[in-house]
């Protein structure tokens, strides 16, 4: 994808897993949605999937000289372990989470933790796609131990219920217990510039004492907002997409509506399109995109839609903004959720969330809110963007019409 000459520009998470394989010394822990990683898996020729095949190919040299863990998702009918079956065989260790059993969700998690200091977190799956079809958002954070022995803990959570006869526990014992949280996050420096960080988790279930659970953290950043809400995910959709009977599901829509009203917060809202889209979803973003007219609420929707070629479409599942962040002008806030009720209740996820705007001091560099606000502007205002309005119709590969 091509964003103009001053665009902004970010190591791809290709190079980022690359980097935390090299550095990598003893352990490697990885929570996973699905593994794709082979062309074999997708059943595709594609020379783009070369970049996961190189992945793949590290962690299998991994797993035969250090510690190789996988939490990863039971898999559905379509879905398959082969990959991890091919690891095992080196010497990874793979727990398998049957949240359907256990919660009635899925294990939609995405995160590495190497030698317990280095982290990433954000919308990639284990999939050759993610790295070159899917467009996705993530966060490294390297020499951090305090970070990534917290997010260890949320770890070895999906370790324990791993297996077929694994159960929740009803209170989470002390040492999975975490000191950092909304209330009182961790005082650390990132890139120079003081920060104040937690991870929240979903659903409730699987947060121990003291963990801010995922909504909690997203109405709360959405609160605490003063000029804007910037919003890119995948999926907005104000109900329970995957329960039956489907139920209305408000909490974040009306945070959204409560702070552009009442403190005139600018909300926008960057939300992906492409021919696997729910269709349900667009009423309420049209709802959402009427306000700014009758009221002149600073409120405004736009679709995101990735390019393709004949040949590109071909490939199954891909060619879409697949990230999962929220920016305001205090927070930045990097998920593996999509944005309706199920996530929340059923589906285990992760949110990093990033706060340094109360630094006195800070280096020459940019902070992660200024990085987060950076890309989404270049997608915003990118001609991938297009302003959704009220009366707009879609067509079926998400074109306006």
């Amino acid at each position: 994808m091509h964003f103009g000459p001053n665009s902004t520009i970010n190591p791809s998470i290709f190079d980022g897993w690359m980097k935390l394989l090299s550095v990598a010394e003893h352990s490697v822990d990885i929570a996973s949605f699905y593994w794709t990683m082979q062309n074999n898996d997708t059943h595709t020729s594609e020379p783009t999937a070369n970049q996961g095949e190189k992945v793949f190919q590290e962690l299998k040299l991994a797993s035969g000289k250090l510690t190789l863990r996988v939490a990863v998702s039971h898999p559905s009918r379509s879905q398959s372990l082969k990959d991890l079956q091919i690891l095992a065989e080196s010497g990874a260790k793979t727990a398998v989470v049957d949240m359907r059993r256990l919660t009635d969700g899925v294990l939609h998690t995405k995160f590495w933790i190497v030698d317990r200091k280095h982290v990433y977190i954000g919308s990639a799956n284990m999939d050759w796609r993610s790295l070159t079809q899917v467009k996705e958002l993530g966060a490294v954070i390297y020499n951090c131990s305090s970070l990534a022995e917290d997010l260890g803990k949320i770890f070895e959570e999906y370790w324990t219920i791993g297996g077929p006869n694994s159960s929740i526990p009803s209170t989470w014992p002390s040492n999975y217990s975490t000191s950092f949280n909304e209330q009182s996050p961790m005082e650390l420096d990132l890139d120079g510039t003081p920060a104040s960080v937690y991870f929240s988790s979903s659903p409730l279930s699987l947060c121990s004492e003291g963990r801010t659970d995922d909504l909690t953290s997203i109405l709360s950043i959405i609160d605490n907002a003063d000029q804007f809400v910037y919003v890119a995910v995948m999926n907005y959709i104000p109900v329970t997409v995957f329960s039956h009977p489907q139920r209305y599901w408000p909490e974040i829509d009306r945070h959204l509506r409560k702070v552009a009203f009442e403190k005139r917060v600018k909300v926008n809202l960057l939300i992906s399109c492409w021919p696997h889209s729910n269709p349900s979803m667009f009423p309420f973003l049209r709802s959402l995109a009427a306000l700014s007219r009758p009221t002149s609420l600073n409120v405004e929707v736009r679709i995101f839609v990735v390019p393709s070629t004949h040949k590109q479409r071909k490939i199954p599942y891909s060619r879409v903004n697949h990230n999962k962040y929220m920016v305001t002008d205090k927070v930045a806030y990097i998920g593996t959720s999509n944005w309706s009720g199920d996530y929340f209740e059923n589906t285990a996820g992760v949110g990093l969330v990033i706060n340094q705007s109360n630094s006195s001091w800070r280096s020459e560099g940019s902070t992660v809110q200024e990085q987060l606000q950076s890309v989404f502007e270049r997608d915003w205002y990118s001609p991938y963007s297009k302003v959704l309005n009220s009366g707009d119709k879609l067509s079926r590969n998400c074109k306006l019409i």
